[in-house]
């Protein structure tokens, strides 16, 4: 028995892996969070299946989803929105399944700031402008960063930052990075990527904030500030130049 985690992508439900579709399709058990997962991926479970919406258990009352299914024989297809990678507590969840001798492995998914990357139709490494992208949030109310890893410190460089879980402290985010970028910085809100209510807002660091608090934007969106977000005259990059040496691949 094997508790498949998977990642859902970020709302659309053609965004999910076809490895991901796949383990969804033979599950015994899937496991989900109702409010997350769209009812068209949880339409390809099949029809014997054993349905759990974790939306209201604790991680205890889970994990004894994931002994019973383990003492039965069952496989477990475990649905997380988005990417395993970030913020998706698998962590807490695998180390009890090891402790417990539970077999696991992880399926990726689109995460959330690829999904927004899309709908504004940039890439965020642009040649000389920005090559480093900063994936973050801040701690408020949820569990505490790192004491090294502030906003201030992260983006000392200049780097592109993405902010998820951020958008209700959006006055903060722009007080926080305005000494590194400026008011000036292209900034941009995705809210609910991929999805049919999404919505793009566009702007600076110095507007940004009131655009969020005039739309009613308090979640489910995805903060970007940096400079490849509005760049014009970059260079062309390196991969398809006339002047590389193309015995390299």
């Amino acid at each position: 028995m094997t508790v498949h985690f998977v990642g859902a992508g970020p709302g659309a439900p053609d965004l999910i892996t076809v490895r991901g579709l796949r383990l969804l399709q033979t599950a015994k058990v899937v496991m989900y969070a109702g409010a997350l997962v769209p009812d068209e991926l949880l339409a390809e479970v099949p029809a014997d299946a054993r349905r759990v919406d974790t939306q209201h258990l604790d991680l205890v009352e889970i994990v004894a989803e994931y002994e019973a299914a383990h003492a039965a024989g069952h496989d477990v297809v475990r649905l997380h929105s988005g990417d395993l990678s970030l913020y998706s507590a698998v962590a807490e969840q695998a180390r009890r399944l090891e402790a417990l001798g539970i077999d696991y492995d992880l399926c990726p998914g689109v995460p959330a700031y690829a999904a927004a990357s899309a709908a504004l139709g940039l890439e965020l490494t642009v040649p000389e402008v920005n090559q480093s992208v900063v994936l973050t949030r801040l701690s408020r109310q949820a569990s505490k960063m790192p004491p090294r890893e502030t906003l201030a410190n992260l983006g000392s460089a200049g780097a592109l930052i993405v902010l998820h879980l951020a958008t209700h402290l959006v006055d903060d985010v722009v007080a926080e990075l305005e000494p590194n970028y400026g008011l000036d910085c292209p900034a941009a809100v995705v809210f609910q990527a991929s999805q049919p209510e999404q919505l793009i807002l566009r702007g600076t660091l110095g507007d940004i904030a009131q655009q969020v608090k005039d739309a009613g934007l308090k979640r489910s969106a995805v903060i970007m500030v940096g400079r490849s977000l509005a760049a014009e005259g970059f260079r062309d990059s390196h991969l398809y130049s006339c002047d590389r040496d193309r015995s390299l691949g």
